[in-house]
C-alpha cells in the first residue's frame, strides 16, 4: 500500500495539468510517482524539466546514464525505480543481457569506462553516506576519483555524479512511498536479484 494516496487525474492543479497530460501522452499512463508528487502543487511543473535535463542528451554517453540509474536502483532494492530504469535502458538501446549483468555484478562484457562508472556509482551510492567527514571529506576514495578525473571530461563528471545523485534521491523516495509498478516488470533475472524471488520459468522461456 502507498504511503500516501495518489491525487485523482481531475484534482491535480491548473499549473501541473499540462505537463502531467504531456507525460501521459509519451508513456501512455500516468506514473503513480505523479501523482503522489501532485500533493504538492507545482513541484511536477519543476520536476519534470529537471529529470528530462538529466536523463537528456549531454556529452556524458548515454548508456553509461542509463546503464548506472539501472545500478543505483538495484543498490537501494528499490522495485519501482529499477522496473522505471529498466523501462527507459531498453528504450535507450540497452540489451537485456546487459541489464541481467548489473544484476547479477558481473561487469566483464562492459568497456572500461562502463565498469569505473558503475565502480564511483556504488562508491556515491553505499560508501558516501557511510564516510565521515573525518575519514574523508568527499566521501569517496581518493585513487577513485583520480581514475574518474582521468577519464571524464568536467561536463561529463558532472553529468554523471548529477545523474546518480537524482536516482538515490528518487530511488530512495520510490521505496518508501512503496507504488504499485507502472510500467510493468523488470526483466526477470532483474527482477530475481531486487525482489530474491528467482523467475525460473520465466528466464527458460517455459
Amino acid at each position: 500500500m502507498a504511503l500516501v494516496p495518489l491525487v485523482s487525474k481531475e484534482d491535480v492543479d491548473a499549473t501541473d495539468r499540462p505537463l502531467l497530460e504531456a507525460g501521459e501522452e509519451t508513456f501512455g499512463t500516468l506514473l503513480n510517482t505523479w501523482l503522489a508528487i501532485a500533493h504538492c502543487p507545482g513541484m511536477f511543473s519543476t520536476y519534470l524539466p529537471f529529470i528530462r535535463s538529466v536523463t537528456g542528451p549531454g556529452e556524458l554517453d548515454t548508456r553509461i546514464k542509463e546503464l548506472t540509474a539501472v545500478h543505483v536502483s538495484l543498490l537501494n532494492h528499490c522495485r519501482y525505480s529499477v522496473s522505471h530504469r529498466c523501462y527507459s535502458a531498453l528504450n535507450k538501446g540497452i540489451s537485456e543481457a546487459d541489464l541481467e549483468r548489473l544484476a547479477t555484478g558481473d561487469f566483464a562484457a562492459f568497456t572500461d569506462r562502463e565498469r569505473l562508472a558503475l565502480r564511483f556509482t556504488r562508491a556515491l551510492t553505499l560508501d558516501l553516506p557511510e564516510t565521515t567527514r573525518g575519514q574523508s571529506v568527499t566521501g569517496v576514495d581518493a585513487e577513485l576519483l583520480a581514475e574518474v578525473r582521468d577519464a571524464f571530461t568536467p561536463r561529463e563528471l558532472v553529468e554523471l555524479v548529477m545523474s546518480v545523485g537524482l536516482w538515490n534521491a528518487l530511488s530512495r523516495f520510490h521505496r518508501v512511498m512503496d507504488f504499485d509498478l507502472d510500467l510493468g516488470e523488470p526483466p526477470a533475472a532483474v527482477d530475481a536479484a531486487v525482489t530474491g524471488v528467482s523467475h525460473t520459468r520465466d528466464v527458460l522461456g517455459h
